[in-house]
């Protein structure tokens, strides 16, 4: 078994038995009347525990309207920016093991703190939809080139922590970094390189291990758009490379393209087939994984719930609609995050709309909501892109 996969217990049993029993579903995607009342049980439960150890959501939840007609519990509604202004936590600071920020060097950070609890329950929703997907393969090494950071004393984005963890899949014969760290302060200051990239990508073109492209899509685009510059013919990456995304395009919004060309170029250019090649959704506010399906659909998981809520009063809106993308999740229990508004342009179908066999809604970003000075992983990593690209 992965180490990931294995058990563990939520902070209080007593307390928490339905967040514990939701959070040890296996099939990331069950789906029903008996997953919804399980639901809502777990989030009454981290409710009232967050109600218990947080002044903040105490005097938020008791401002917030009780559930009515179809809502099967209450929702106070937090901003995800909320977390870039203010720490707030429901355990005591020495229970906390992981603490990340969501942005790079410079602007707002979220800050994020993370108890045993918290973060290995969500590694573990990773493991689960990794290994539903048959992605999870200790007896074969890869290579993997990661456009993330390279680790750094102090390091603590979200992005660069995920990135690593995704590589305890499947073992390591080599590691490269699209993000070289050049030294200089606590957590490093780092610079693409692309032509190492493409260095890398030449080798293990000639190997015989799968490769796993990890990390921002952004630099991966830039990278194929750099050899196609230089003439370079295809390559063709061993059978069984998985590519798998993260990050989005922020501060980059000028040169970004469509998923279905940046999936055609993969395909193409390091002939890795188009259904192992999947996006993903997530922030260091709501660690819930959203994995794309063979359909390059992000359906809600199991353990989460996703609306679409009205730009302008708030109010959940029909299937199709585009608003702010609200996301909810009873697993966390380290800060009051379980009920997040994102900064995110969303639409929300349902699972029957894709056809790949799963049940449960799926949702489109649409991109960032209004113009703002806020910045993200993303936008930190595209600056080191400025005159490079």
């Amino acid at each position: 078994m992965n180490p990931h996969l294995a058990p563990v217990g939520v902070p209080d049993p007593a307390l928490l038995p339905h967040v514990q029993q939701l959070c040890d579903l296996t099939d990331p995607y069950a789906y029903g009347p008996a997953e919804d009342e399980l639901f809502a049980a777990a989030m009454a439960e981290i409710n009232a525990w967050h109600t218990e150890r947080s002044p903040f959501f105490r005097s938020l939840y008791a401002s917030t309207p009780a559930a009515e007609g179809d809502e099967p519990y209450r929702t106070p509604l937090v901003h995800a920016n909320f977390f870039k202004r203010h720490e707030v936590l429901s355990i005591p600071r020495e229970d906390v093991e992981l603490h990340l920020t969501s942005s790079g060097t410079t602007g707002q950070k979220s800050q994020m703190f993370f108890d045993h609890w918290t973060i290995r329950s969500a590694q573990r929703m990773v493991a689960r939809i990794f290994e539903r997907n048959g992605w999870i393969t200790p007896e074969q090494e890869v290579n993997y080139l990661l456009y993330s950071y390279e680790p750094a004393p102090s390091l603590n984005l979200g992005t660069a922590f995920t990135d690593n963890y995704l590589c305890d899949f499947a073992p390591a014969r080599s590691v490269e970094y699209a993000l070289r760290n050049t030294g200089g302060g606590a957590g490093g200051d780092h610079e693409f390189d692309p032509f190492g990239c493409i260095a890398a990508l030449r080798r293990f073109e000639q190997d015989d291990a799968p490769v796993r492209i990890l990390g921002f899509p952004a630099f991966l685009w830039f990278t194929l758009e750099r050899m196609r510059a230089m003439g370079m013919p295809p390559l063709r990456l061993p059978e069984g490379s998985l590519v798998v995304l993260g990050g989005g395009w922020k501060g980059h919004a000028d040169r970004q393209i469509g998923k279905e060309e940046l999936y055609a170029r993969v395909t193409e250019q390091l002939g890795i087939p188009g259904e192992r090649i999947r996006d993903t959704f997530g922030s260091v506010e709501h660690c819930i994984p959203y994995i794309e399906c063979e359909r390059h659909r992000l359906h809600a998981p199991v353990w989460s719930r996703v609306t679409i809520r009205s730009t302008r009063t708030l109010e959940p809106l029909p299937y199709g609609e585009r608003g702010y993308l609200h996301l909810v999740s009873p697993y966390i229990t380290s800060v009051p995050a379980q009920s997040v508004v994102m900064g995110d342009l969303a639409s929300l179908r349902p699972g029957d709309a894709c056809g790949c066999g799963l049940r449960t809604p799926w949702f489109t970003v649409h991109g960032r909501a209004g113009v703002s000075r806020n910045r993200s992983c993303a936008v930190a990593a595209a600056e080191l892109m400025k005159g490079m690209a």
